[in-house]
Formats: structure tokens, C-alpha cells, sequence
């Protein structure tokens, strides 16, 4: 289990002008209490693009600012601008105006990808210069799961960088951190992390990666809990039955391989998707209930095609017997998972939400991020990974929980709590230090 540190680290700050000098900032000293609350607070990060956990991060941090600084005004840089004004009711504003370089000829995106880029910066100087701080709330923003190196990690030195010049303050708030397989990426993520004044992991392997490839000191760096945890969860439901039968949670994922770009990619989503239905096929023919669930609104084509492989083995399957609904939400996932007795997961935030649900888990997981937080509750002999999964240790890994689902369910319960009242101390630092 990871020990948390009560100590924040953060960067000095030029207290005649309450502005940190980029200079100065890369000293390692300690950020003195903030002379002024912020009246302006811009958020980024990889928000309305379908990823239910990127927005759920965002919904705990604003949620947090709303009660603790209701006169501060607050706008989101985010992937896309109509999906969060109309789901947060906050100003949003696009991290990128040249998004429509994709759409036009090779040599077109050559010729214009320079000028673009720097009307890219001129803008985001232009916006941030509006902010008293700039937050990063949790995701796995430091990692480069699905992105080529000018996508996500340009745009993330970009905005960095504006802010740091123009005298914006910088938090990365519980973020995860590697792995970021590609070199370029590697350098513009660890450099933008590099101008932050405030930087917390939420996790120490996180906390490790930076140490190890971003080339600044981190021993001051906390590690708190995924904000995610943050989140109000439904109530619990609790489900009569006349008999053993349980309901599994099956948490699916559209996943085509860590670059899903790159070649291969839909024999690995073929492999995963035929080994989870032989999974669903078995909880079935024992006499279970499956509920599918999803993290991303793209998942729905990992839904689809999982259900018709299942149909295929079991042709006179019952239309009751999996349930598959929507989720637009991480409350809407959690509610799903209100009905649910053990749940299986892929995604990360699928598996904060069954924690935070106390619901015993098992990890088919793309990234140790997975691994590590499953140990911090004690379940970590209940991981495998998900393209080398075996479904023969799967249905064991099952067996097992169903047995010690009670005992594990009050120590998840348990560690839970203290999750969040770990996250409440970096409340008080971020509101002394940073807001």
C-alpha cells in the first residue's frame, strides 16, 4: 500500500506580483501561502471527448472549487468546448484551433502545420492570460495511450508554457504519469510537468516515472487518491434473491493495443473481445446475470460486438440474461454497478467506480495503473493483463472472490474512506498554496 505524503511541493512565486517567474521555477523551492485568493480558475485537460473518468475528474474538481470558491469564476479548456458547457455549465474553450489540419491534403498540413501552431500558442496565451491559476485535475495526463506526439502532448507544452509566461499559476492535481513509450512525447509532457508549480501523482508509481525520466527532483511531489474518488456515489441497493444467483459486472473496452493507430490493433481487439464472451459465456451457463459496462461512448462498439460473439455460442440465450445500457456518466457507470455483485474491468475509472461502490473487482488492465490501486485494496492476486489474459485463471480468479466477496467488500469499504480523507488534506493544501 502506498503511504501518502501530507507535504505538498510547490514552486516559488514572485510575491510583489503574486506571479511566478518561469526562471524561478524550476528551482525546487517552496511556494509560499498565495497572497490572493484566485478569482479566476481555468481547467484542462482531455474533457468531452466520451471518456466518462477524463470528465468525472473534471466534474470532482469543479464540484470541489464550486464549494470552496463560489465567487471564483471558472472556464475549461478542453477537447470539446459544447459537450462541457453543456454537461459542466461552465465557459469552455478548444485546447487546439487548428483542428481541421487532419481533414486537408499532406502537403497542406506541411505547409500550414507551422503557422497554425503558432496561432495555436497566440491563442492559448491570449485565454490563460485571463486565469490566476490553471489546473490540471487527475486523468492520465502524462501517459501516451492512443496519441501520436504532436496531438495531446504538444497541445499539453502548449498551454503550460502560455501559462507560465504569462504569470499563471500551474497545478497538476493527482495525476497518473507514464508509461510515454514514444521519445518526443516523453520530452514535451516531462517539460511541461517540469514548469509546474504544484505537481501530485495518484499513484507512486506515477510519482516514480517522473523521477526517472523528466530530469527534475520529485521528492517533494505527493501522491493522493485518483480525484475521481471524490465523487458522490448512489445509494446502495440491495438486491433480494431466493437463491445463489449473482449479478457480474463486465466492464468492456473498445482497446485496439497502447497505440491503437498502429498495426495490429484490431487482431488485439478481436483476441480480447473473443476471450471476454468464452468469460461471459461461462458466468451464464452457471447460472449468473451479466450487466455489461462501459467507460467511453465509443466502447459501445466493444458492447456490440461482444454480444453478438455471445449470441453465436448461445443462440437460445434469454434477452434478459445480459443486461447492456448506456452510460453518458461515471454516476450513471456507479448506479449500473448499485445492481451488481462482483464486477470485471478493463478501464481504469471502471475500476474507481466499483471500488468506490465496494464492489470486489477483478483487473484485465492495459497499464499497471490498474495493478497498483487493485493492491492498495488488497485485491491484488485479482489482475491479469488485458491482451494476455487467460480466461481458464479468469473464471478461477471469479470462483474465488464469489467466496470472500463479503470480507473483501468491508475492507474496500474501509480503505475507501480513508482514500478520501486523504484527498480532503490536499484540499486544504491546493486552497492555502494554489487558490
Amino acid at each position: 500500500m502506498n503511504a501518502y505524503r501530507d507535504t505538498a511541493r510547490v514552486l516559488p512565486v514572485d510575491r510583489a506580483m503574486d506571479k511566478p517567474p518561469l526562471e524561478e521555477s524550476l528551482g525546487g523551492a517552496a511556494l509560499p501561502k498565495a497572497a490572493t485568493e484566485a478569482s479566476t480558475i481555468a481547467l484542462f485537460g482531455l474533457f468531452g471527448c466520451g471518456n466518462l473518468g477524463n470528465d468525472g475528474s473534471l466534474e470532482a474538481m469543479i464540484g470541489f472549487l464550486r464549494g470552496a470558491r463560489p465567487n471564483a469564476k471558472l472556464y475549461c479548456v478542453c477537447t470539446d468546448p459544447d459537450v462541457i458547457g453543456r454537461t459542466m455549465g461552465i465557459e469552455a474553450i478548444p485546447m487546439r484551433w487548428s483542428r481541421g489540419l487532419r481533414r486537408r491534403s499532406v502537403f497542406s498540413r506541411v505547409l500550414l502545420w507551422g503557422p497554425l501552431k503558432f496561432i495555436d500558442f497566440a491563442k492559448a496565451a491570449q485565454f490563460i492570460s485571463r486565469a490566476d491559476v490553471m489546473l490540471i485535475p487527475g486523468t492520465g495526463i502524462l501517459d501516451d495511450f492512443g496519441e501520436r506526439a504532436y496531438g495531446m502532448p504538444l497541445d499539453i507544452l502548449v498551454w503550460c508554457l502560455a501559462a507560465r509566461l504569462m504569470g499563471t499559476r500551474l497545478a497538476f492535481v493527482c495525476i497518473g504519469a507514464g508509461p510515454i513509450r514514444h521519445r518526443i512525447s516523453r520530452w514535451l509532457m516531462t517539460f511541461s510537468a517540469r514548469l509546474a508549480h504544484y505537481r501530485s501523482y495518484r499513484d507512486a508509481m506515477s510519482k516514480e516515472f517522473m523521477a526517472n525520466n523528466a530530469g527534475f527532483e520529485t521528492t517533494g511531489d505527493p501522491v493522493y487518491p485518483d480525484i475521481a474518488f471524490k465523487l458522490p456515489a448512489p445509494a446502495a441497493r440491495t438486491v433480494n434473491r431466493a437463491d445463489d444467483r449473482l449479478t457480474i459486472g463486465v466492464g468492456v473496452m473498445s482497446y485496439y493495443g497502447w497505440y491503437g493507430f498502429a498495426d495490429g490493433g484490431q487482431q488485439i481487439f478481436d483476441r480480447y473481445i473473443e476471450k471476454l464472451s468464452r468469460f461471459v459465456v461461462h458466468v451464464l451457463d452457471s447460472g449468473h446475470a451479466v450487466r455489461l459496462l462501459t467507460g467511453e461512448i465509443g466502447d459501445r462498439i466493444a458492447v456490440d460486438a461482444l454480444l453478438a460473439n455471445v449470441r453465436a455460442i448461445r443462440p437460445g440465450l434469454s434477452a434478459t440474461a445480459i443486461v447492456a445500457e448506456p452510460s453518458a456518466s461515471l454516476h450513471e457507470v456507479m448506479d449500473q454497478m448499485a445492481d451488481t455483485d462482483i464486477v470485471v474491468a478493463t478501464r481504469f475509472h471502471n475500476i474507481v467506480c466499483a471500488l468506490k461502490m465496494g464492489k470486489p473487482t477483478i483487473s484485465l488492465a492495459y497499464s499497471k495503473k490498474n495493478d497498483v490501486l487493485m493492491g492498495q485494496m488488497g485485491l491484488e492476486d485479482y489482475c491479469q493483463h488485458v491482451e494476455h489474459f487467460d480466461v481458464t485463471k479468469l473464471i478461477g480468479q471469479l470462483d474465488s472472490l464469489v467466496l470472500r466477496r463479503d470480507d473483501h467488500a468491508r475492507k474496500i469499504r474501509d480503505q475507501v474512506d480513508k482514500l478520501q480523507q486523504e484527498l480532503m488534506r490536499q484540499d486544504e493544501i491546493l486552497l492555502s498554496t494554489m487558490l
